[in-house]
């Protein structure tokens, strides 16, 4: 008697609804209804313009970060531009990744008057939007992640192009061989 109750199909037969299945419950023959407009998807509110697109609501790039850029950030922005960025643009950006060795066209050095001049938000929105031949990485980098990359291209450029002056006065003493640890 037990198994015979097991056996209904009740639950597997009920109506339902898949989605963009036609369906007779609307007029116009969907089985969905479109989303209001301006819908926003709950936890999705991207407010801060600064921070999802690089750019102020005027439309101009960011001039700044959009949060202190930190030792973590720094980290986190090198472990990224290892896995994402580095096979085309090498691991000093260079521009000479393991695909440009492979034949592919070489992105610019990040260490060219016109990269070191651009502000953090261009690096983000080329990140997010891409450039050339350089795909789009929104969907695979967030956005915290993308401006820690922007964050980490900024101290390769400071790195390759940093003067002894540019460092406080014991950093450069011992630099110089003045003190010794």
């Amino acid at each position: 008697m037990l198994g015979g109750v097991g056996c209904r199909q009740d639950m597997y037969n009920q109506p339902k609804y898949k989605p963009l299945r036609p369906s007779e419950f609307f007029a116009d023959g969907t089985s969905a209804r479109p989303l209001p407009p301006h819908t926003v998807p709950r936890g999705h509110l991207n407010e801060d313009t600064v921070f999802f697109e690089g750019k102020h609501d005027d439309g101009t790039l960011a001039e700044a970060f959009p949060m202190p850029v930190t030792h973590d950030l720094l980290k986190r922005g090198q472990e990224r531009f290892n896995i994402y960025c580095s096979v085309c643009h090498g691991a000093e950006g260079d521009g000479n990744g393991m695909i440009v060795q492979r034949g592919f066209p070489p992105p610019n050095s990040y260490h060219i008057d016109r990269l070191r001049q651009a502000p953090p938000g261009y690096f983000f929105n080329v990140i997010t939007h891409g450039y050339g031949v350089m795909y789009s990485y929104a969907s695979r980098v967030e956005p915290a992640d993308r401006w820690a990359i922007a964050a980490y291209i900024r101290a390769l450029q400071l790195s390759r192009n940093g003067r002894p002056d540019d460092l406080p006065g014991d950093e450069r003493t011992r630099l110089e061989g003045g003190n010794k640890p």
